[in-house]
């Protein structure tokens, strides 16, 4: 009963948000609706209550492969087609806002994005030979500036 249900409200929703889309039904048995061109999708799956379907939206990668849903929200199945579309409207904005910001450096990348499949495990700093620890440049510094302290209140106290 669900499933249908679902599936007539992907169909009404997805005609209301664009009007070339592409609806179908993931394998968790959920569905999906695919904007190829605003480079969108959105998805909508039963959520834990019983009148109720979790929706999350995000972008659509070079090649047609999705990046994973940056925002998510539930609503009511009850609530209609509009309240349902305004939602998407927002988790839409979400993630186009998501496309807009400029992409994290190489250090912040493997920690914020990607797929956990996809990474590859992180060899400890200490390892790499870059912990947090002095290094052999800060130990010279650190001479010289008590070095030249130490000649200045030498100096001091010889004339003086």
């Amino acid at each position: 009963m669900v499933g249908a249900q679902l599936r007539d409200t992907a169909q009404e929703l997805a005609a209301v948000l664009w009007r070339e889309h592409t609806v179908y039904r993931e394998r968790s048995g959920g569905m999906v609706i695919r904007g190829e061109h605003v480079r969108r999708w959105i998805s909508l799956a039963p959520a834990g209550g019983r009148d109720e379907i979790l929706v999350r939206a995000g972008r659509i990668l070079d090649g047609g492969t999705t990046a994973p849903a940056r925002s998510e929200a539930v609503v009511p199945l009850s609530a209609g087609t509009g309240v349902l579309a305004a939602t998407c409207r927002r988790l839409l904005a979400d993630a186009a806002a998501d496309a807009a910001r400029p992409a994290p450096d190489r250090e912040t990348a493997g920690r914020s994005g990607g797929s956990r499949k996809s990474r590859k495990p992180r060899k400890s700093a200490r390892r790499n030979g870059r912990g947090r620890h002095t290094g052999f440049g800060s130990w010279v510094i650190l001479v010289c500036v008590a070095g030249v302290i130490a000649l200045f209140a030498y100096s001091s106290a010889m004339h003086g």
